[in-house]
């Protein structure tokens, strides 16, 4: 039986499979829990959504059908889809540094959006209940609409992960440059503080030599001047004897 919930499934399964495949790429392991987590959230969302429109059928008489009865249950049903969905992408999307979190709102966004739009389009076609085999047109264009729609959204991720990697590389790179730099600038400091302490060093030994050989020229100026004569008379009257 082709009906809007037959669908709806062609529809975002489709979605969730070529976006798993593209983001496993991307995400690594994390991908492969995309499409489990998304269907979850899917079937959560329906489960979520449907009492509360067969209560407004029912008690509030809101005819599905025509305006603004349709309007109403398709915003109610959105907004709980939105949210549900949103909520399980974000989860998973979460692990990964690089992943966008406004990610999660935009594809549930743009998937709805689609949803609808396919929906509104192929509305003739479409029947509560009908021929097994009646609407396989219908079922290739949601399937063509999901897997569309899909690549869209997870290209569009995985280029943004790859720019945003890319830059968190560029990033490193500029760290480790700066981190070199800073390493050599202090090396520099360093030997040139060493040398200059080495050359003060020689400085002050070349300034105590001459220190201590002026004192010792000193001392033996004046001894020289103290015993020099002496020395000089006993030689003289050694030399006459």
């Amino acid at each position: 039986m082709l009906d809007y919930l037959t669908a709806g499934i062609a529809f975002w399964m489709t979605l969730f499979g070529v976006q798993e495949s593209l983001l496993e790429f991307r995400l690594g392991y994390l991908g492969r829990y995309w499409f489990l987590a998304i269907s979850a959230s899917l079937l959560l969302s329906f489960l979520l959504s449907a009492p509360i429109i067969i209560t407004l059928i029912i008690k509030f008489a809101v005819d599905p059908f025509t305006f603004p009865g349709n309007i109403i249950l398709c915003a109610i049903a959105a907004v709980i889809f939105g949210v549900i969905l949103t909520l399980a992408q974000w989860l998973i999307l979460r692990q990964s540094e690089m992943t966008p979190r406004v990610f999660a709102l935009i594809n549930t966004v743009i998937g709805i959006l689609i949803y609808f739009l396919l929906m509104w389009l192929n509305e003739g076609t479409l029947e509560w209940s009908g021929n097994l085999f009646g609407g396989w047109k219908t079922v290739l264009v949601f399937l063509a609409g999901g897997a569309i729609t899909g690549a869209a959204t997870g290209k569009a991720l995985d280029f943004y992960c790859e720019r945003v990697e890319q830059r968190l590389i560029q990033l490193e790179r500029d760290r480790v440059a700066r981190e070199t730099r800073e390493r050599e600038r202090i090396k520099n400091e360093i030997f040139e503080r060493k040398k200059l302490e080495a050359e003060k060093l020689e400085r002050e030994a070349l300034e105590r030599k001459m220190i201590e050989r002026e004192m010792a020229l000193a001392e033996e100026k004046k001894w020289y001047e103290e015993h020099g004569d002496d020395d000089l008379d006993y030689e003289d009257e050694d030399d006459e004897e």
